[in-house]
């Protein structure tokens, strides 16, 4: 199996990991940069609340039950489906989903070809 690494992500004082193929680690923070930075532009009241990633890690082992580790692709899904629920009439949002779905893309294509 290839190496994992973990992003971990942080909203008020919820924590969570998630845990993405080694080599993609790198796009989710620069996603979730690039999000954070575009949000205060959204008008629409269904913004979804996102956590900042603080941390990535090469390895990970959770003592504290409130703390989970996510799938990656799991993790990308949910927040594709939560832009794309949006009702944003004065910001355009396209560009924000297409770079979801680029990484989404990429990791079911990463998840196909380790299940080969």
């Amino acid at each position: 199996m290839s190496k994992m690494k973990y992003a971990l992500l942080q909203l008020d004082q919820q924590v969570e990991f998630v845990e993405m193929p080694a080599s993609h680690v790198y796009q989710l923070t620069a996603l979730n940069r690039r999000l954070h930075k575009e949000l205060d532009k959204l008008t629409a009241g269904n913004v979804p609340q996102l956590g900042h990633i603080i941390a990535e890690c090469e390895q990970v082992e959770v003592v504290a039950e409130q703390c989970q580790i996510l799938n990656g692709l799991a993790y990308v899904n949910e927040l594709e489906q939560s832009f794309a629920a949006i009702q944003e009439k004065s910001y355009p949002l396209i560009s924000l989903l297409t770079e979801i779905r680029a990484l989404q893309a990429q990791l079911e294509q990463w998840y196909e070809e380790e299940m080969e």
